[in-house]
């Protein structure tokens, strides 16, 4: 089979992660993979979610907003702020990012403080989801680094790395980092997260065009942990540039 983006079946697109891009904000990427490009920020907040207090529960917490520009994709969409709700991909897509990052954190190390991250897609060609994941934990790094050099925290929580890719068979054949031409004839989708010791922490995979094999999930799964060699280095690079 051939990919329309003649890409072989393993090779994921070109993607850079541009570090500092919003003045503002205490963490803050740019990742572009393919014609797929998410901003991504994290803002910090000395407070903790209500439930968190009544629960009685110490430490911080880690969360994700996430949202599709209206011209982010071919047609115009009107913005969920309009609409006056949040619909049911945008809803699960955020929570994913959320649970993401907080498996890259120890959240008992950060007492009473909340880090937001926001990945907002300026354009969007497939794979959004992971796309946001790999700039949001740049984004988290930065955050939490600001907050050990201010003397906020006393040592850095971060576990780990965490970052994701989208898989899927198309016309009967595993293939890795789908563009919106694949994703929308593929016969089965998948998304792993993974962090760097190789550990699966998330994997969501459906059946959209016929079941597929055990054995084409794993080949799948052998894809995403070799791609995820390269996202990890580009995030380390992206990590290493000062603001």
């Amino acid at each position: 089979m051939t990919r329309p983006s003649g890409r072989a079946d393993t090779q994921m697109r070109e993607m850079t992660l541009t570090p500092w891009v919003n003045k503002f904000a205490e963490g803050s990427c740019l990742v572009k993979c393919g014609d797929t490009h998410v901003l991504c920020t994290a803002s910090v907040e000395y407070k903790v979610p209500a439930w968190m207090k009544q629960q009685g529960k110490r430490g911080g917490w880690i969360t994700a907003e996430y949202g599709m520009l209206p011209r982010a994709n071919a047609t115009r969409i009107d913005r969920e702020a309009v609409k006056g709700k949040q619909d049911g991909r945008t809803q699960e897509i955020q929570r994913l990012i959320g649970r993401s990052m907080r498996a890259a954190v120890d959240l008992h190390q950060m007492d009473n403080i909340t880090i937001k991250i926001d990945c907002d897609v300026l354009q969007g060609d497939g794979g959004t989801r992971t796309a946001s994941i790999n700039g949001a934990y740049v984004a988290l790094v930065q955050a939490i680094n600001s907050l050990v050099e201010e003397g906020k925290l006393e040592k850095s929580p971060i576990l780990g790395q965490v970052a994701a890719i989208s898989c899927g068979v198309v016309q009967g054949v595993p293939v890795v980092d789908l563009d919106y031409v694949e994703d929308s004839n593929a016969g089965t989708d998948t998304n792993f997260v993974m962090n760097d010791k190789g550990e699966l922490l998330e994997i969501q995979g459906t059946a959209e065009g016929a079941p597929f094999t055990a054995e084409q999930l794993t080949t799948m799964m052998k894809m995403a942990g070799n791609v995820m060699q390269l996202i990890f280095m580009k995030q380390k690079e992206a990590l290493a540039k000062k603001r």
